[in-house]
């Protein structure tokens, strides 16, 4: 048996519905819609999950179609509890690799039916059992944000990495936005948004995970640190005025090239500075890199803006203050004392 079974085409005429060249056109389209409906990371992890799935079931002489409550529920526990030398994965990946298999099953046709007690039983247990407080990556402040900068050279590279690192903190940008960016309104078919410099600072209209918003970046008080005269800079050397706006740079340094960076730059650039500069040095570097990623930026921002919170969650795009609040770190930490205010 085959760990990825044949995958029907999910968009289709009517049985009774004869083809013509119009039709089918119109189908082509569908299907083209229906492959961006997630994002394309999203359509990786969701594809290496039912892989996974179905490897499984072959080792377990089971076969992972049709879908089986009762042989998905032994699955997610295995995954908890695995045996031998198998590592455990923790709560919030077996629910991501739930969500995979559902998509997977849609993908073939099926529904998988999560509320089944034999999945949804399981689960629960699972989470009273071993869910534990999420993994936060450091936020990075303005002051390790400077450090950061300092280490980078002022070659192409360097300028291109400045923009980056500033813009993506000023504008709490997910790195999949940061590098989706293009320079102007429809340069590209995979752009996620674009970017317009006026004299204020940056408009950049992007579409997110809650739909498409504007985000606005002003300009700095400080040359050396402002968001908007870094992207001009690099924009400039880099003579860039279509396309992405954020490239891969030639071996020696010396020109922009046509390819857009993916998001694991951003990521690596992010890690790579806060070693260089020696943030939180009295850890193992092992520990140290752990502790940074892209999101360290949009943390930064949330936890250093000292204004009202409805602004931060609008630059964050947030749909409720909860989510921004975890981003916030430790910054509301205390701030009101409900011992005092109680009377004790």
């Amino acid at each position: 048996m085959p760990d990825t079974p044949q995958i029907p085409a999910p968009i289709a005429l009517p049985e009774h519905v004869a083809g013509s060249g119009n039709l089918d056109r119109l189908v082509d389209t569908a299907r083209g819609y229906a492959d961006h409906a997630i994002a394309e990371n999203t359509r990786r992890a969701y594809t290496r999950d039912w892989a996974a799935f179905a490897r499984w079931c072959r080792l377990k002489g089971a076969d992972p179609l049709p879908p089986s409550p009762e042989l998905v529920g032994l699955y997610i526990t295995d995954l908890a509890a695995p045996s031998g030398t198998a590592r455990a994965l923790s709560v919030a990946s077996i629910e991501r690799r739930l969500a995979g298999l559902s998509w997977g099953y849609a993908q073939r046709g099926f529904r998988l039916d999560r509320r089944d007690r034999h999945i949804s039983s399981v689960l629960a247990g699972i989470r009273r059992r071993h869910a534990r407080p999420p993994v936060q990556k450091d936020a990075i402040g303005p002051d390790d944000l400077r450090a950061m900068l300092a280490t980078l050279g002022h070659d192409l590279r360097g300028l291109r990495d400045r923009a980056m690192l500033l813009v993506g903190f000023a504008g709490a940008l997910r790195r999949s936005e940061l590098v989706g960016l293009d320079r102007v309104k429809d340069d590209t078919l995979d752009g996620s948004g674009w970017v317009e410099i006026l004299d204020a600072g940056a408009l950049v209209t992007l579409r997110g995970k809650t739909g498409w918003r504007e985000i606005e970046i002003a300009r700095g008080s400080s040359k050396t640190t402002c968001p908007v005269q870094a992207l001009e800079c690099w924009l400039d050397f880099a003579k860039i005025d279509f396309g992405p706006l954020f490239t891969a740079v030639s071996h020696d340094g010396a020109r922009a090239l046509e390819r857009r960076l993916n998001d694991r730059h951003v990521a690596r650039l992010v890690q790579r500075t806060a070693l260089a500069a020696g943030l939180r040095a009295e850890l193992p570097e092992a520990e140290r890199r752990a502790l940074f990623a892209g999101h360290s930026l949009r943390a930064g921002l949330a936890s250093s803006a000292e204004i009202d919170e409805r602004h931060v969650q609008k630059q964050l795009g947030h749909a409720s203050a909860e989510m921004t609040r975890r981003y916030q770190r430790s910054r509301d930490r205390f701030r009101v004392n409900l011992t005092r205010a109680a009377g004790l």
